[in-house]
């Protein structure tokens, strides 16, 4: 399944795309919020979009983050061998580990907001694993049982705040609009 979430910045409603169409699933879901995934929302979603008519969404439509205010986003740097070479970086031996400000998150079609005295704006795509409930200390057995689903994440740097003003990686990863994603959730199915 896809889940979308359309509408102007801030007014944004849950839809699925089914088929390749747009549909408005907002009569019977408040929301991609951490209490749909909690409460199991995608069965939920499931059967709901097998029991009844949607309206169709016109495609035209302006898509949003596809998750309705993330807790947090936590991302992992050099995640690898490749990338820590061309970046002529030594491969970690732990995890980088940094987070995004939740005011990073953007539609993935939003515009990118340059910020004052930037000069080496970089991005990359990655990969990103939504978690659908609160995880703590889970097995690797049962990792798999949290995650909700995946969406591109258009990764947004300033690299000279980032590497050559020293101190933590926020400065140059964490500005309002350098988190895109979408344009869907893909659930694990």
């Amino acid at each position: 399944m896809k889940l979308i979430r359309f509408g102007q910045p801030g007014k944004e409603k849950p839809g699925i795309i089914i088929d390749n169409k747009w549909y408005d699933v907002s009569s019977f879901i408040k929301d991609y919020d951490e209490d749909f995934f909690a409460k199991d929302g995608i069965s939920q979603l499931k059967k709901i979009s097998a029991e009844n008519k949607l309206p169709e969404i016109n495609r035209t439509q302006r898509l949003g983050c596809p998750v309705h205010k993330s807790s947090k986003v936590i991302c992992i740097g050099l995640n690898y061998a490749k990338h820590a070479k061309e970046t002529n970086a030594a491969v970690p031996k732990e995890p980088i580990i940094f987070f995004k400000a939740t005011t990073s998150v953007s539609g993935p079609n939003d515009d990118i907001v340059i910020p004052k005295n930037s000069v080496k704006t970089d991005w990359e795509v990655e990969l990103a694993v939504v978690i659908g409930k609160r995880a703590s200390y889970v097995e690797e057995s049962e990792a798999m049982d949290y995650v909700a689903g995946y969406c591109l994440h258009n990764d947004v740097s300033e690299r000279e705040f980032q590497i050559e003003r020293g101190g933590q990686w926020v400065k140059g990863k964490s500005c309002d609009t350098f988190a895109p994603l979408g344009p869907w959730l893909a659930t694990k199915d």
